[in-house]
């Protein structure tokens, strides 16, 4: 089994964005990856983590109701 991801991503809501969970912490609400980098930088995780392709497929990611290119409602 593997081990589970830092970062959960959570579906686009109603209002557009993204809720972020770090280590099950809600840390903000994303409206796009370069948000992300910036949540990621916060905690620590940023490291290899240079573009936005990178952080759409980053093992630490956890991305809940569509992938890293999903962000309108």
């Amino acid at each position: 089994m593997s081990a589970p991801k830092p970062v959960t991503v959570g579906p686009p809501n109603d209002e557009g964005g993204r809720l972020v969970h770090i280590d099950g912490v809600p840390v903000g609400r994303a409206y796009g990856l370069w948000d992300m980098i910036v949540f990621l930088r916060q905690a620590d995780l940023h490291r290899g983590l240079a573009d936005e392709e990178q952080i759409a497929a980053s093992p630490l990611i956890n991305w809940l109701g569509g992938d890293a290119d999903q962000w309108d409602p």
